[in-house]
């Protein structure tokens, strides 16, 4: 007899039903997702927000000019309480009891200076970046807002503080997080947000449909694939758009790497996705994050990592928004469709 399992994703709730039931339906107030596994039947892998697409069997993606790969490059702006309001569920500071001094003043630098020395490279290269930024940096930093503004940037949401998290937060407030998100962005800016890192890379089970409900239309925080994917909400489109753990400066040099290793690590990334890309278009993020990259001892790598990134033609240095569009125009109904085909498929012969 075949097992069928039902879990709902907005509890801990566990439940045993008929195979009758629908593989994937909303119930309550809370649109919380039942996500049924009949071992052995054609689905999508949980959390069923994606499908899954192999790389070997999907639609062709070609970026403007014929660029093999879609570059997109986001210092991470931000803004970390020094004595954030207590989560029940997640700590900010949990090396020591409040406040954190080591810990929040580390961050701090890359707003008083990590920032403005990698403004000045950038600059150089005439990078416009994707900021994802902690929309609170308008107002607690206004120079880096009017610096970011006038450079004319994407500005990615990453929440309002770093330190205050979606995990945490009902509908109706995670409702509101986004609208003051929206606000916040065009009083300061006149942009239209268009995408997001959430806080910390939290989210809860509702934040894609509530995301695409106002208005948004990529998130970063899927890192499952190197080509935008559709994202299934309850009214869209939304797709993810690869962001990375990987080319992270976070990851890499607080596990104690050299500068040199991360830049050769993005070379290899890059010249890899390149080669990849000649067949269908890739796409390459840069994350990088000012009280890291911008310390005195690690700004020529930038330097080094920019000179190799934006010195060929078939490279498109776009923005996630400019990605997450193409995509959307040209591309996104042939992969729907193409995984509607492919649904079917019970076996590999």
């Amino acid at each position: 007899m075949t097992s069928f399992v039902c879990q709902v994703y907005d509890s801990v709730v566990t439940k045993h039903e008929s195979p009758s039931i629908s593989p994937t339906r909303h119930l309550g107030p809370y649109s919380p997702y039942v996500i049924c596994s009949d071992y052995g039947a054609g689905m999508s892998l949980p959390p069923h927000r994606v499908d899954y697409l192999p790389m070997a069997d999907r639609p062709t993606i070609s970026w403007p000019n014929d660029a093999k790969v879609a570059l997109w490059i986001a210092p991470n702006v931000e803004h970390y309480e020094y004595l954030p309001p207590r989560d029940a569920l997640r700590n900010p500071w949990p090396r020591s009891p409040h406040p954190e001094v080591q810990g929040y003043s580390h961050r701090d630098y890359g707003n008083r200076v990590g920032f403005w020395r990698m403004l000045d490279v950038l600059d150089e290269h005439n990078v416009r970046c994707t900021a994802s930024t902690n929309l609170a940096i308008f107002e607690h930093y206004p120079d880096i807002g009017k610096a970011m503004a006038d450079r004319n940037w994407e500005i990615m949401s990453h929440g309002i503080y770093n330190t205050r998290y979606l995990s945490s937060l009902t509908e109706q407030e995670e409702r509101e997080f986004y609208v003051d998100c929206v606000d916040t962005l065009r009083r300061h800016t006149g942009q239209k947000l268009k995408g997001m890192l959430g806080p910390a890379v939290s989210n809860t089970i509702r934040t894609p449909d509530l995301m695409a409900e106002a208005g948004l239309i990529y998130h970063a925080d899927w890192l499952h694939d190197d080509q935008p994917i559709p994202i299934k909400v309850e009214g869209g489109p939304l797709v993810s758009v690869p962001y990375s753990i990987e080319l992270n400066d976070v990851p890499v040099f607080l596990q104690h790497h050299d500068t040199k290793d991360f830049v050769e690590m993005v070379k290899a990334q890059f010249d890899t996705l390149h080669e990849e890309g000649k067949t269908s278009g890739r796409v390459m993020a840069l994350a990088l994050h000012p009280y890291l990259m911008g310390m005195p001892h690690r700004i020529e790598g930038l330097e080094e990592i920019l000179d190799y990134l934006l010195g060929r033609d078939d490279v498109w240095q776009a923005t996630a928004s400019q990605i997450a569009e193409h995509f959307i125009d040209h591309h996104y109904e042939e992969f729907v469709d193409h995984a509607e085909v492919i649904s079917g498929v019970r076996d590999a012969s």
